[in-house]
C-alpha cells in the first residue's frame, strides 16, 4: 500500500477516507464506500463497526470475537473494487493468513439503505 492511500486502495489518506465512517462521526454515503470502509476495519480490526454496519436481520448470525479472531488473524494485503452498482460490491480483499499463505476473498456483497445509512446484508463467495 502507498503509504498516502487509504487501506482500501483510495488515493487519500485513512484520516480523510475511511476512518470518518469507522468513527462514526459521518456516514458512508454509498455501498461501495461502506465496503471499502469495512475492508479498513477489517485492517484496523474495528469488530465493532463490522457488526454496527451489518444489517439488522443478519446481525445475530455474526460473533464480534469471530470477525475479530479473523480480522487480526490475516495480514490485509490490498483491496480491488471489482465491480459496483447502487447495492451491490464486487471485490477481491487479498491477505496472508494465519499460515503464511496467500489468499483471495472475492465475493459479490449486497447491501440495502435504510434509516439514512448503508448496512452490509451479505454475500456470496467465489
Amino acid at each position: 500500500m502507498n503509504r498516502n492511500n487509504c487501506y482500501c486502495g483510495a488515493p487519500k489518506k485513512f484520516q480523510e477516507c475511511c476512518e470518518p465512517f469507522i468513527s462514526m462521526t459521518q456516514k458512508a454515503p454509498t455501498a461501495e464506500a461502506l465496503m471499502r470502509s469495512r475492508y479498513s476495519a477489517y485492517v484496523i480490526h474495528e469488530a465493532d463497526y463490522l457488526l454496527a454496519t451489518t444489517h439488522s436481520q443478519v446481525r445475530k448470525y455474526h460473533s464480534k470475537t469471530e470477525i475479530l479472531n479473523w480480522a487480526i488473524s490475516n495480514q490485509w494485503q490490498r483491496l480491488e473494487v471489482i465491480n459496483a452498482t447502487k447495492n451491490t460490491v464486487e471485490f477481491k480483499a487479498y491477505y496472508i493468513d494465519a499460515q503464511l499463505c496467500h489468499q483471495i476473498h472475492h465475493e459479490f456483497s449486497n447491501f440495502v439503505f435504510e434509516q439514512d445509512s448503508w448496512f452490509y446484508v451479505d454475500g456470496k463467495c467465489y
